[in-house]
């Protein structure tokens, strides 16, 4: 399982006092009033700053880390993921799992043959659809759901689901 989860993109910085746009890539952006500390992953290193600001604006965050304080400090982390360590994460309800945690994971039919790879997830609104990689069937759309979504085991990096009439052709 992953030690770090992803919770927003640096999109742009937001005037000229260090603030940034983060496009949140959590469920609940209101979560960002909790955040205390992120890790800004550079691609080289993983630098901590603390949340010192939290505002927003539209679909976006706007974040002020502390010791921050011009556009320059900033600017080149444009793009850059923001993370949380998995204890700092917001606690999953039953049946719930961190899509970080799903994708790759080996996929099973309820008769126990392989039937591929967890690629993504789509979050529609309605329920997520898990989309699977499938030697045989290509690319297969499977919805998250109890008729189809019959066992998850993020330790054992495996899914066991139940192909309802017309998921493949």
């Amino acid at each position: 399982m992953e030690k770090f989860l992803q919770v927003g993109v640096i999109s742009s910085t937001h005037g000229i006092r260090g603030e940034v746009k983060v496009f949140p890539t959590t469920d609940d952006k209101e979560r960002y009033l909790d955040l205390k500390k992120v890790l800004l992953d550079t691609g080289k290193e993983q630098i901590p700053l603390e949340i010192q600001n939290v505002r927003f604006f539209k679909q976006m965050v706007i974040l002020k880390f502390k010791g921050i304080d011009h556009i320059n400090d900033i600017e080149r982390y444009k793009g850059r993921p923001l993370f949380v360590t998995r204890e700092h994460a917001v606690p999953l309800e039953t049946d719930e799992y961190y899509i970080a945690d799903l994708i790759g994971m080996e996929v099973f039919t309820e008769d126990g043959a392989f039937f591929g790879h967890l690629r993504d997830v789509m979050e529609t609104g309605a329920n997520d659809v898990y989309i699977i990689d499938s030697d045989e069937h290509g690319e297969v759309l499977i919805p998250a759901i109890q008729d189809c979504i019959l066992h998850v085991d993020p330790e054992a990096r495996q899914m066991t689901i139940h192909l309802m009439k017309g998921l493949i052709q």
